[in-house]
């Protein structure tokens, strides 16, 4: 009985596991989806809500909300036209963009599944000027794009359930799965901060460099960027850089894929 369960969870596994593979724009690496990202949008809109209830949002009439603002519609644009222009326009079925600036010290910002971007104004002084905030933005919206969120969250479940568990969770929408996305993700401690790998970093930095170009922000702004972010906390590093690579291989990335990223800068 016990070797039957084993094997009908293997297989079970295996299937959805083949079934939910899919392919990162850009970077061309496959990618583990497991949760619909239909239910993902769904979870992100109501974290959303719930953190901009409980935080410091600043007014839309407010110079910072502004300049977000601008930057985040230009990416968005950026965004929309490059994946209308390579036949992957569905990656933004359900996204309902939406960008905020709260007043909160800490050096982050995010974007949610769906395209609920937050810039803490912490992080204002480090950018400096437009392009360089137009080399985070990019970044984190990047991550939304490339569903970061969703590959992070079926690893989660694949790990933590596994097998009929992992079945039945993502058939029903059991509380494991609403669970591991509030881990994921930090609500209830630090929203936004994502456990992403180094590999997902990696490929953010690729692609938000590709939109903020597309955007006619110079992708070289980047370097600058980062080196000055490097800088920042001594000994414990910002929030944003918790899983990032490290500040020399980083630069050293970025270099390296610039030639491409310049390819789509129209000034």
């Amino acid at each position: 009985m016990k070797r039957n369960i084993f094997f009908i969870a293997v297989v079970t596994t295996v299937v959805l596991m083949f079934n939910a593979c899919d392919t990162v724009p850009i970077s061309g690496r496959k990618q583990l989806h497991l949760i619909s990202e239909t239910d993902m949008i769904g979870m992100s809109f109501q974290a959303y809500d719930e953190f901009l209830d409980t935080s410091k949002v600043l007014p839309e009439t407010h110079k910072d909300v502004i300049l977000v603002r601008r930057v985040g519609n230009r990416i968005k644009e950026s965004v929309v036209k490059y994946l209308t222009d390579n036949g992957e326009q569905k990656r933004l079925e359900g996204f309902d963009w939406e960008f905020n600036v709260v007043n909160d010290p800490t050096v982050n910002a995010w974007c949610m599944p769906g395209g609920k971007v937050v810039v803490y104004t912490g992080i204002l002084p480090v950018t400096k000027d437009e392009k360089s905030l137009a080399v985070v933005m990019g970044h984190e919206i990047a991550h939304a794009v490339a569903r970061h969120g969703n590959e992070r969250m079926s690893q989660g479940l694949a790990v933590q359930l596994g097998g009929l568990a992992l079945s039945v969770a993502l058939s029903d929408h059991a509380p494991e799965t609403q669970n591991v996305f509030m881990q994921s993700y930090g609500i209830g401690s630090n929203l936004g901060m994502l456990a992403y790998s180094r590999n997902h970093e990696s490929e953010a930095d690729k692609l938000g460099l590709v939109f903020m170009a597309m955007a006619g922000y110079d992708p070289q702004s980047a370097v600058g960027f980062w080196q000055r972010m490097s800088e920042q906390g001594g000994q414990a590093p910002p929030q944003i850089l918790s899983t990032h690579p490290s500040d020399e291989t980083r630069i050293d990335d970025l270099k390296a894929f610039m030639p491409e990223a310049l390819k789509y800068y129209k000034p």
